[in-house]
């Protein structure tokens, strides 16, 4: 029994240390040995000649293996926290207990560490690499990565955005080797930025390891070092430039081969194969450039047909064979005035900002699967375009984004801010050059790989650094367009970026009434290249506490808990599905209107949303119409999205989306298209509906032949409302006809003049003594509130949602993502609405004040709920009802009453509310003491926030005197 367990202990350790081998690789995927170096003395102590004690898997990172240190208050974040409120509020110490410790941020991962940790494995290598060249291929190291074969050090790589490859040709024998590597997340020698999202924990987080291709690779002495492509489409031909190089002592000499092949599209392409022959001096290396045409029959690549091309490059000769095989596209994307071209077609570019978001492994997906599906939901949703924001995805992004025709942006890891600065001499500067360097040779040959930027939202001296960078690239390589970095609207512009991304021009101006017709035409008309809306949208949801199972890897959703939690310490817990629901119609509602403005803008060249998915960190951002799993939420699904998001938009042009029936309802309809070809001879149609869907008017424009712009004008129609004889919710929908290219708005309509009706309601805007003795006597009273309200008063409400999330931007308003109606009650009988805020509610809304309940009885509901900001889950009101004493009361914090001039829909409610108070049905559930409810306008609220330290965003911009240049 003894020998028997020896020799399956020997068969195991042989497994252990041998790795899986194929002539041309050895695949080190596997158990590694494995030890953290907390006190920095593996490198004095020579760790690389003894044998770790731990053992981790490969590829994978140091917390998915539970290695490293438990989260506790002190843990040291790579990340900026801005409001350090949590640390302090009494209601929240439950939180800060250990065993229980929920921290609001980001994700928290099973375990933490930052700092040096060594890795070694050892391998076996066969006699017949005897020669040959030797690479060590770590697909993605995070970060700094230091290479011993046995007690030789091979040296060291600092990168973020490339494989760390390391020549070991010299130091690996034929035999048994270890291989020992020191890696190193600390990120005090080249610093990128703590917020920069190829490090910081706000998103994939600071982890530490390997992952990707792990594998010792062979090569013939003398080899294909490089292909880089440059395709001319104009002329069918593509410049090919190859770097040779040779190791041996001796001269080389042999031949060059190359041809191209599509592999992935219905019409199939073949060029001629070229021939060389090439002469390479010992040690040396040569660069050949090499004309490829292509024949008639050439496929060209972009979104609605990304062909492929596999260029397989052969260098032989007697006993020498080198061989690469290069993935390409044939396009040429290009900047024509303040347009992009793809093929010389003008493009838009409907953009989201990935942000480096892999909730389960903590670490981006390095295979082609993942992406694939990634990049088929973002298209699924109208979209072609996608940034990245301070990070760049590995090789199987590049692949997936060519076979799907998506139009790519990767950056610098770097958002060079809040510590770091660019242009003054600091390491990140050579590091932006060198890291963009590597992203080209990579990954330039990538047809999705368009446009490159240095990263996110610099402060230092930045517009001269920036224009050197542009500058150096667009000399470099031509095959994609630069901008200098990815910025707001208050940084500097970079007059040589080829195009711009920021921000300044965008968003919804929704202090105004809400109409359709203006444009962003003067914002981007100082601009003379194209202009990318830099993260447009930014408009919350609610927590949606149905994802936390989904944490099922190496992350667990803390903040989730913690806010869920708190939501039912303030006896809301039944009302979570609700305010997620509310509050995404009203984000889908904001989405909707901004990207529409932007279609309807002549000129305007795209927009970069943060963004179609939930953002993780930087205190909980859910701005997504889709969660960090990049899965739907369930209040609008892609299909709905794509009606004002997609390649053809049709689109509206109203002053105003209320009126009353002695009006007109005038429009002018418009078209976005940014397609392949134009629209040739298209119908495009309408038809005015009712709330049980029929139709009361339709009509259509003549066929007209439609080239690629924005807010190209279709035609205008005319509805009269005088037929519309009580208050209505109506829908315009208009589309092209025999497309799939449908888009739809709301629009209301109320009588001009309403029946009397004798009321018994004693209207007042106090609670005064009278409407106490009405209250006591069995009466009804009906509270206008506005501007007396004293607890809430502090709850700032707009008609916009929360912008990102309160905790990032330490509770600057709107404190409020929308609202939840009771919209089935008989109080909203005269008045059309639905769960959630629509446009007729804009005027009732948009900077109200709102009611605190807080010593409300647990179970009391309003019939209009502004939902808060779930750092604070305050139960809030606009409308309530209730039977206070013997009579029955309705309160509204919002401007309702029988005297509201120009208000046709405030005018309307409350002409609804009082119809509802002089029925039977008015008969309120819940009662409340007088003295409860006055408290409302004499008491503040016992919970308001503090921000206890002065940190905030603002340190941030450009011009704080954080990032001043000393």
């Amino acid at each position: 029994m003894t020998k028997k367990y020896g020799y399956i202990c020997l068969l195991l350790t042989i497994l252990f240390t041998l790795s899986s081998f194929k002539n041309d690789e050895i695949n080190l995927e596997g158990n590694w040995h494995f030890e953290i170096d907390r006190n920095d003395e593996g490198i004095d102590q020579k760790w690389y000649n003894k044998k770790l004690s731990d053992v981790i898997k490969l590829p994978g990172s140091m917390a998915e293996f539970l290695k490293g240190d438990d989260i506790t208050l002190k843990t040291k974040w790579t990340g900026s926290i801005y409001d350090s409120s949590f640390y302090f509020i009494p209601r929240l110490e439950k939180y800060r207990q250990p065993g229980n410790i929920h921290i609001p941020f980001w994700l928290t991962p099973a375990k933490h560490y930052v700092g040096a940790a060594w890795y070694q494995k050892e391998v076996n290598i066969p006699a017949n690499w005897k020669g040959k060249r030797i690479l060590l291929h770590l697909e993605r190291a995070h970060i700094e990565t230091r290479v011993w074969i046995n007690d030789k050090e091979v040296g060291l790589q600092n990168s973020l955005v490339a494989p760390h490859v390391y020549d070991l040709s010299a130091f690996l024998l034929p035999g048994k080797h270890r291989i020992s590597i020191r890696i190193d997340n600390r990120i005090t020698k080249i610093n990128m930025g703590p917020d920069s999202h190829s490090v910081t924990d706000h998103t994939q987080g600071n982890w530490n390891g390997i992952i990707g291709k792990i594998a010792l690779e062979s090569f013939s002495p003398v080899y294909i070092d490089d292909v880089q492509i440059y395709p001319d489409v104009k002329n069918r031909k593509a410049r090919v430039k190859i770097t040779l190089n040779n190791s041996t002592p001796d001269e080389f000499k042999g031949k060059l081969s190359l041809f191209a092949k599509s592999f992935n599209s219905p019409k199939s392409d073949q060029t001629k194969e070229i021939t060389n022959q090439v002469t390479i001096s010992d040690a040396g290396s040569k660069i050949i450039e090499i004309e490829l045409p292509f024949g008639k029959d050439m496929l060209t690549w972009d979104e609605f047909d990304p062909a492929l091309y596999h260029l397989t490059v052969k260098l032989n000769a007697k006993g020498i064979q080198s061989e690469k095989k290069v993935q390409f596209g044939m396009r040429e994307f290009k900047i024509k005035d303040n347009q992009f071209l793809i093929n010389d077609v003008p493009v838009f570019l409907r953009g989201t900002v990935h942000n480096c978001e892999f909730p389960l492994t903590g670490y981006p997906a390095s295979t082609v699967e993942v992406w694939d599906k990634i990049f088929k939901t973002i298209k699924s949703y109208g979209l072609n375009h996608v940034r990245f924001h301070s990070w760049c995805p590995p090789e199987a992004a590049f692949i997936a984004a060519d076979k799907a025709g998506i139009y790519l942006q990767p950056e610098g890891p770097s958002w060079p801010n809040h510590g770091p600065k660019i242009g003054l001499g600091q390491p990140i500067d050579q590091f932006l050059y060198d890291e963009t360097i590597r992203m080209a040779k990579d990954y330039g040959n990538y047809a999705s790989f368009t446009m490159l930027s240095a990263g996110n939202e610099p402060a230092g001296k930045q517009v001269e650094y920036l224009n050197k960078f542009v500058d150096f690239w667009k000399a470099k390589d031509s095959r994609r367009v630069y901008t200098g970095m990815s910025v707001g609207g208050s940084w500097p512009v970079v007059p040589n970026a080829e195009y711009q991304s920021r921000g300044g021009v965008r968003g919804l101006n929704w202090n105004k009434l809400p109409e359709t017709e203006s444009d962003f035409s003067t914002g981007i008309a100082p601009f003379k290249v194209p202009f990318v809306a830099h993260e447009i949208g930014q408009y919350c949801v609610f927590p949606n506490f149905e994802e936390i199972s989904k944490y099922k890897g190496v992350y667990r959703a803390k903040n989730f808990e913690m806010f869920r939690q708190d939501l039912a310490d303030h006896n809301m817990a039944d009302q979570a599905k609700d305010f997620l629901n509310a509050s995404g119609k009203l984000q889908v509602l904001c989405y909707k209107n901004e990207i529409e403005k932007m279609l309807r803008t002549p000129g305007y060249a795209g927009f970069q949303a943060l963004g179609l998915q939930d953002f993780p960190g930087q205190g909980t951002a859910l701005v997504g119409v889709l969660d960090a799993f990049f899965q739907e939420k369930g209040y609008v699904t892609s299909q709905e999205y794509k009606r004002f998001c997609n390649e053809t938009v049709p689109l509206l042009k109203v002053p105003k989306f209320v009126y009353t029936n002695t009006e007109i309802f005038k429009a002018e309809i418009a078209l976005f298209h940014s397609g392949k070809i134009a629209l040739q001879n298209a119908v495009i149609s309408w038809a005015i509906k009712n709330d049980k869907g029929n139709i009361v008017s339709e009509g259509n424009f003549d066929p007209k032949t439609y080239e690629n712009g924005n807010g190209i004008l279709v035609g205008n129609l005319t509805f009269p409302l005088n037929e519309i004889k009580i208050a209505s919710k109506l829908n315009l929908e208009v589309k092209v006809n025999n497309t799939a290219f449908i888009n739809d708005w709301n629009f209301w309509v109320y009588p001009e003049k309403n029946p009397d009706i004798t009321s018994s309601v004693y209207y007042t805007t106090v609670l005064d003594d009278k409407a106490k003795e009405v209250l006591q006597n069995g009466g009804k009273v009906f509270l206008n509130a506005s501007g007396k309200v004293v607890k809430g008063k502090e709850v700032e409400m707009h008609f916009l949602p929360v912008f990102w999330n309160t905790s990032w931007f330490k509770m600057r308003p709107p404190h409020v993502t929308g609202m939840l109606i009771q919209d089935k009650s008989a109080a909203f009988a005269s008045f059309p609405t639905s769960f959630h805020s629509d446009l007729q509610w804009w005027e009732i809304q948009n900077r109200s004040q709102v009611m605190n309940l807080e010593d409300f009885p647990a179970n009391f509901r309003p019939l209009v709920q502004p939902i808060d900001t779930w750092f604070m889950n305050r139960r809030l009101a606009l409308i309530i009802e209730a039977k206070v004493g013997k009579g029955k009361i309705i309160v509204s914090s919002a401007d309702l009453g029988p005297d509201l001039g120009n208000k046709p829909a405030a005018k309307q409610l409350f002409i609804s509310l009082n119809q509802y108070m002089n029925s039977d049905a008015f008969a309120p559930k819940e009662d409340l003491s007088f003295e409860v409810l006055n408290d409302i306008f004499v008491s503040p609220s016992k919970e308001q926030f503090k921000t206890y330290t002065k940190d905030s965003p603002d340190e941030l911009k450009p011009n704080s005197n954080q990032n001043k240049v000393k």
